[in-house]
């Protein structure tokens, strides 16, 4: 969930609101004289859109996930327990 709040009201809150992303991984939009400001985002949530970043940073993997896309639509796909057998071997 995302929520809005103002620098104000936040200093008072900020370890509610540091519990709240935690443990919830909500989010917060820190405003300052009604201007956005600042996003409060759990350590996950960055790590996981840094990764997103890099990959979609990377031509390489892009083109990999767009050949995925195609072999998909095109029916080139194997069962679950085929690929888990394939990489048992490894």
């Amino acid at each position: 969930m995302i929520s809005t709040v103002t620098l104000k009201a936040l200093r008072p809150r900020l370890p509610q609101v540091i519990e709240r992303i935690d443990r919830k991984l909500d989010r917060f939009v820190v405003t300052r004289r009604g201007q956005p400001v600042a996003v409060m985002l759990s350590i996950d949530d960055y790590e996981a859109l840094m990764e997103t970043l890099d990959i979609l940073a990377d031509p390489k993997a892009i083109a990999g996930l767009r050949q995925g896309e195609r072999d998909y639509r095109a029916g080139k796909t194997r069962p679950w327990d085929a690929v888990k057998r394939d990489l048992a071997k490894l």
